[in-house]
């Protein structure tokens, strides 16, 4: 898939899979929608009005409230890239959020996966 057309997906339109993978191994919606919040400083009502709106990541990202400064603690590789690695600032973190989700599946708790050590 190319930069552009993950810039113009609707985040509306992925929502669904990252909950997927995450209640597929017993993780919850309100632990996607916190990693979310987390990541982006959305609120749940503000979230969930990006995904009523159907934004696009491109928006979605540049329009985020507060990006947490501890994001970049997500270290590791994700679609065979290395995140610390990734130089386009939205790519960046839209593979940020893409990593907490694959760490919600594999099981680490939330303190590990909010790095709050």
């Amino acid at each position: 898939m190319s930069k552009h057309r993950i810039y113009t997906t609707s985040v509306a339109s992925v929502y669904p899979h990252y909950l997927a993978k995450a209640e597929k191994k017993g993780r919850t919606k309100a632990e996607v929608d916190e990693i979310i919040r987390w990541l982006t400083g959305y609120s749940q009502d503000e979230l969930e009005e990006q995904l009523r709106n159907k934004t696009d990541f491109e928006t979605f990202i540049s329009k985020a409230p507060g990006l947490n400064p501890s994001r970049a603690l997500v270290k590791g590789v994700i679609c065979g890239v290395r995140i610390e690695e990734i130089e386009e600032p939205t790519m960046r973190e839209i593979r940020y959020l893409d990593k907490l989700i694959d760490e919600l599946a594999k099981g680490k708790t939330m303190d590990k996966i909010l790095r709050k050590q």
